[in-house]
């Protein structure tokens, strides 16, 4: 497991951080888990989870291996986008309360312009999803974002 904080790996705070810990990575997956809560921002009254979260989770698993990446390398955390999801299936409509999740993110593209595609998987008790996650880390986040912004307010 990975003494990181999360708060230290992911472009989110708070209540926005889903999975729980960073079980292991490497330099081509990451393996992250949680524990579904009942009262979390997207909860259903029962406490279960919407499956389509799970997109979620994988995009914060895949963001959580960049994140592992830039503190093993000793560079700041940087901002990166969900562009899209491909083929995300699941064979439940939710995940319980209580459940434990397991997610493996498996890099198979990422280009020097900071586009990636990451094949990815959660696994609990009668649970399984997949999804082929389509990303995009601009390789300096913050002039990326001020060069965006400065194109639309012209």
């Amino acid at each position: 497991m990975i003494d990181w904080p999360l708060a230290e790996l992911l472009p989110h705070a708070g209540d926005m951080i889903l999975i729980d810990r960073v079980l292991g990575f490497d330099e081509e997956q990451i393996h992250t888990q949680l524990t579904v809560k009942p009262d979390g921002l997207f909860n259903h009254p029962d406490g279960s989870l919407p499956a389509w979260v799970g997109i979620e989770l994988m995009a914060q698993s895949v963001a959580a291996f960049a994140g592992c990446h830039a503190r093993r390398r000793g560079n700041p955390v940087e901002l990166g986008f969900l562009l899209g999801t491909r083929k995300f299936e699941c064979n439940v409509e939710h995940f319980p309360a209580g459940a434990e999740l397991t997610i493996h993110g498996i890099r198979s593209l990422e280009d020097d312009n900071g586009m990636g595609v990451f094949e990815c998987h959660i696994h609990g008790a009668g649970i399984h999803a997949s999804a082929r996650l389509n990303v995009f880390r601009p390789p300096k986040a913050a002039q990326y974002l001020d060069q965006s912004k400065e194109s639309s307010d012209d």
